[in-house]
């Protein structure tokens, strides 16, 4: 057996027996249900800190990611904006529901949200988003981890059998500990997933020749583009350095004019990856914390500082490199689905010992964010559907070997879909984030708004996942006329068009009743006062909200198309800057930096992530709900 072949699976074994320990740790701990939904809301500042980023940047950010940027050039780069725009989810509401769930015990959001809208119709979307959500996402990652150790075993291990082999670990550990031991596995995975990416972009680099073939490299792909009259914008750009305009007529069957990312297209993205931290998993996540001083830190440091430099570099050194290195002769050809995996493979000679290390950077990419919504989802089916309609009186044993159940029934679910859906299953892991946006209503009548009423709130939701599903790629199946993402606007920012138009419109029409608004807004003056934005700051507020909005329109939406020439001639790489860099690239990383400011005026400047103590909290309760 070849030297690669045995670091291989010394690593993965290790990668093993670590995540089998803490398992095992995990269900020592787990006393009551809540120890086991939710960590028995006991986790440490820098465990979440590192097990929401890690749960954040799944899979397709390790290995989907530079391929699309293999494939669809620097436009596609500015998807990794979602370093930050994820994050901004969780700056508007994570500690807001903290707070709530400290305050009213919640373990699932679906007792959050059924206490107050009132009714269980709220609480069944809930759970069904859930589904939606965690089923084809998951999927996606246990296909892509099988399809990795095909490439790396060199087809020794068959798609199929790694992905059952490397799923039977993930359901072991995650049914054993519950969400405890995700978390601390997930603290490895988080360290594990940067070192591969950041490594990997190295690669990229020293294998295109250095830094100066690696420029001039592309400048020459650039001229290719232009000589042959192929993979043109609208204004005649090479699509690897352009945005081809800010929108597009798209009709079914036709394809889009130097590629789909335009301004919207880029911007409406954003919003389907806000969702990952809008999904219910992630309201059980914000449940699960000791304190709220982690939050902060995750959104500014962890995830807008550290992912969104790695992201905008490595990410992009890597797809970049991939097409120069099969002019170069050492790749006979690449794809976005194979580009990492053959990067990976070039150690296999010089280094095989790397080959192991990045399999497993790769793998546990691959497996922080299907662990966290196979315990978050056994835990919403536990609570809101066994107990809720089916035994109230359930023990504490029970609903640990109920939610035990449903991480393995999840888990087989999302393992036929990836097993038999093959192309499907890429629309249906495209959907997913797009659902968990169409939260986004729910949770601001939640935390903000009073007025949203239920009956607007679950038509809303209603409307939003119908219109996500009939405008993204499974439209296909359906053969509508106007085909996936009409204008160039992603599914997730039609769905959440109508989901609004749908909310605010039956919320006027069906209002909550006077009692019910007084109710809510109860909760909303407790919220206010534990954690609203200063009275000394709230002049800032239009501030805050123009310079969030000037972010998302100019930075990676629609008026981004400036970046294309601003600092040099996109298609003459003599005018690229000293560092050789296209004026996209340069484009990108001054709003990743005006970004990165956003989130520190938002969080900690606003105080929208200022930490409040769990005392504090239960004082403030018992002050305005006595009974």
């Amino acid at each position: 057996m070849e030297a690669k072949i045995i670091w291989l699976f010394t690593f993965v074994g290790l990668y093993w027996a670590y995540c089998l320990f803490w398992g095992y740790k995990g269900a020592k701990s787990a006393k009551t249900s809540t120890d086991y939904f939710i960590a028995g809301r006991s986790l440490g500042i820098w465990v979440f800190v590192l097990a929401a980023t890690a749960t954040s940047f799944s899979g397709w950010t390790f290995v989907g990611h530079p391929g699309k940027i293999l494939t669809d050039g620097l436009p596609y780069a500015f998807a990794s904006f979602y370093a930050l725009t994820i994050p901004f989810t969780g700056v508007l509401f994570l500690r807001r529901q903290w707070v709530l769930g400290r305050a009213f015990q919640y373990v699932t959001p679906g007792e959050m949200y059924s206490h107050y809208y009132g009714g269980n119709t709220i609480r069944i979307l809930t759970v069904l988003v859930a589904f939606l959500f965690s089923v084809p996402y998951l999927g996606v990652q246990l296909k892509a981890s099988g399809a990795l150790f095909n490439i790396l075993s060199d087809n020794m291990i068959s798609v199929n059998f790694g992905m059952f082999m490397l799923t039977t670990v993930v359901v072991i550990y995650v049914a054993s500990g519950g969400l405890r031991s995700v978390a601390y596995v997930d603290c490895a995975q988080a360290i594990l997933l940067a070192l591969g990416i950041i490594i990997l972009g190295n690669i990229a680099i020293v294998w295109s020749g250095g830094w100066s073939a690696f420029t001039e490299g592309i400048g020459n792909l650039v001229r290719g583009d232009l000589a042959s009259g192929t993979n043109l914008t609208p204004d005649g750009f090479s699509k690897k350095v352009a945005m081809p305009g800010a929108i597009q007529m798209v009709s079914s069957g036709s394809k889009a004019v130097g590629g789909v990312w335009t301004g919207m297209m880029c911007m409406t993205y954003m919003f389907a990856l806000m969702g990952i931290q809008a999904s219910p998993a992630f309201s059980m996540w914000s449940y699960s914390n000791k304190t709220s001083k982690a939050f902060r830190w995750q959104q500014v440091v962890a995830s807008s500082l550290i992912i969104g430099v790695i992201l905008f570099t490595f990410t992009i050194f890597q797809g970049m490199a991939g097409e120069l290195l099969v002019k170069k002769g050492i790749f006979d050809s690449v794809n976005d689905k194979t580009l990492v995996p053959k990067l990976i493979n070039l150690m296999s000679e010089g280094t095989p010992w790397l080959v192991g290390l990045l399999a497993v950077c790769a793998l546990a990419a691959m497996q922080s964010t299907g662990a966290a919504y196979m315990s978050t989802f056994s835990g919403m089916i536990t609570k809101d559907i066994y107990k809720q309609y089916f035994n109230k009186d359930a023990s504490e044993d029970l609903q640990k070997l109920i939610g035990r159940i449903f991480v393995v029934v999840v888990a087989l679910f999302a393992l036929v879909v990836a097993a038999k859906a093959n192309q499907a299953i890429v629309m249906l892991g495209g959907l997913a984030v797009a659902y968990g946006f169409q939260m986004y209503p729910a949770l601001m009548g939640n935390l903000y708004f009073s007025w949203f009423s239920r009956r607007g709130i679950s038509i809303g939701l209603i409307a939003g996942l119908i219109g996500v599903t009939l405008t993204d790629k499974i439209v296909s199946v359906f053969g509508l006329p106007w085909g996936a993402y009409p204008l160039t606007i992603h599914s997730a920012g039609w769905g959440i068009f109508f989901n609004l138009l749908f909310t605010i419109v039956f919320s006027f029409l069906y209002p909550d009743s006077e009692d019910e608004t007084k109710e809510k807004k109860k909760k909303h003056t407790f919220l206010k006062n534990l954690a609203g934005v200063p009275v000394a700051k709230r002049k800032y507020i239009p501030l805050a909200i123009g310079l969030t909005l000037f972010w998302f329109l100019v930075g990676f939406g629609p008026f981004a198309t400036i970046g294309n020439t601003l600092f040099s001639d996109p298609n003459n790489p003599a005018t690229w800057n000293p560092f050789g860099l296209p004026s996209i690239w340069v484009w990108q990383l001054i709003f990743l930096v005006y970004g990165i400011f956003i989130m520190w005026f938002l969080a900690f400047f606003m105080e929208l992530s200022k930490p409040i103590s769990p005392e504090r909290v239960i004082t403030e309760h018992k002050k305005q709900f006595p009974s």
